[in-house]
């Protein structure tokens, strides 16, 4: 299981350079498994299996979004004028996000994130807007900044109810709004670290005020081995990445991210 999570680390470093992923669609799945796997289906960790998959995928972004964000930056792809309106409104979210997901049932959870890849799949591959994109540049949101709040305030509680990242919902919106692939997964990083960090903070804060106690191995509802291994080989795969993003026509980076929520998908409903 070490193995897998070495690898999946890797490929989530990749997903979060070239879609801004985050690693949640990527490592939530895998830390599912292995938490019910290990621990077995009777134990205290396994009730809360999907919450500590998120808790854990959650803190895991703040230094994937970080590094990526970094990565991007140094080549010229972050504009922090479109960026900056969403951080207060995702920060909250975030917090809002993580307190819903700590007073649903795990298994609702896992449902809700299954329903949520089929309806981003339908609306890539249906909706006009996503697959080609007009060139003309991005262009800001048309009822102005104050637009973005509510946007912002539904990205942050999403992403932090699912443990996905901002992803989901970033890239499709800058999308639409003319970035190309590589803008849209650059803005998605930055925009992902708010929720990450208020999120992993909801989760350490009710882990210590409602007294979890899920034994050794855990810090509130991170799972401390699997957050440290997807962290250093996530690292390795954004360097990777990196390498592959000048060779990525914008066409099939496109047509790509549809097809890896599909993968991802597939993998939840299996188990």
């Amino acid at each position: 299981m070490t193995l897998l999570l070495c690898l999946f680390g890797f490929i989530s470093g990749i997903t979060t350079a070239l879609f801004g992923f985050g690693g949640g669609f990527i490592t939530v799945p895998l830390l599912y498994a292995l938490i019910t796997l290990v621990w077995g289906p009777e134990s205290e960790a396994s009730a809360v299996a999907m919450q500590i998959a998120v808790a854990t995928s959650t803190c895991v972004m703040i230094f994937s979004a970080s590094l990526s964000s970094r990565a991007h930056y140094r080549k010229g792809h972050l504009n922090w004028s479109i960026i900056r309106p969403f951080i207060i409104p995702i920060s909250l979210g975030g917090i809002l996000g993580a307190f819903i997901a700590l007073s649903v049932d795990s298994e609702w959870i896992r449902w809700l994130f299954i329903g949520y890849l089929v309806i981003t799949i339908l609306d890539c591959l249906i909706r006009p807007g996503f697959m080609k994109t007009h060139t003309e540049g991005i262009t800001p949101s048309g009822g102005g900044v104050f637009a973005d709040i509510p946007i912002g305030l539904v990205i942050g509680a999403v992403a932090a109810f699912l443990g996905v990242g901002g992803s989901v919902m970033t890239v499709p919106l800058m999308r639409r709004r003319g970035a190309t692939m590589i803008q849209a997964a650059a803005f998605a990083n930055p925009l992902t670290l708010p929720m990450a960090i208020t999120g992993t903070l909801t989760y350490f804060y009710f882990a210590l005020t409602e007294h979890v106690q899920l034994g050794a191995g855990f810090i509130g509802m991170v799972y401390i081995k699997g957050a440290l291994i997807l962290i250093v080989t996530s690292w390795l795969g954004i360097r990777f990445a990196s390498l592959l993003m000048p060779y990525l026509s914008d066409k099939r980076h496109a047509q790509s991210y549809p097809l890896l929520l599909l993968i991802v998908l597939s993998v939840m409903l299996l188990t």
